[in-house]
């Protein structure tokens, strides 16, 4: 059982991983990345006594905030357009036009993805650990690795040759 305490600390430790995942589901539309961040951490706390410990905390609230967001996006089959404003208000230094149009470029490869690879990269963008990862999507650690692998590829052939 995770008490109140437990929970606000919970929060506090995943609370801003948890935005940036929905926040690239929702491709930098920060209203309906806050909505699933909410509904997110709403399930947490209602589904806590569920938690049984057989994996660790972060995998089983990753999975939750997956399932809200693709739950979300399939059932109102969802067009989510880049947030243009939240990318041009970022500041780069020296190359900031040319940054802001590859975090585009970015988004709307990374749309292109399948569900499961979306949440991958997603997920490995934050600097989730890989077993983490796995373990979150039920994914052997080599198979993992390798998908990450082609991933990363393709988008950096789709950023590259915008396709």
């Amino acid at each position: 059982m995770i008490t109140e305490q437990e929970f606000t600390n919970i929060y506090n430790l995943h609370a801003s991983k948890v935005h940036r995942l929905c926040l690239g589901y929702a491709s930098g539309n920060n209203e309906l990345a806050k909505e699933w961040h909410q509904e997110t951490f709403i399930k947490v706390w209602k589904h806590r006594n569920s938690f049984k410990g057989k994996s660790s905390i972060d995998t089983w609230i990753y999975r939750i905030a997956v399932n809200v967001c693709l739950g979300d996006l399939r059932k109102s089959r969802k067009s989510i357009t880049i947030n243009e404003d939240l990318l041009s208000n970022s500041s780069y230094g020296d190359n900031k036009n040319d940054d802001e149009k590859n975090i585009k470029k970015m988004y709307h490869c990374i749309d292109q993805l399948n569900e499961q690879n979306k949440a991958l990269i997603l997920l490995g963008l934050e600097n989730i650990p890989q077993t983490t990862i796995a373990d979150t999507v039920g994914l052997a650690h080599g198979t993992l690795r390798t998908r990450l692998s082609r991933i990363r590829k393709s988008l950096l052939k789709c950023i590259t040759n915008g396709k």
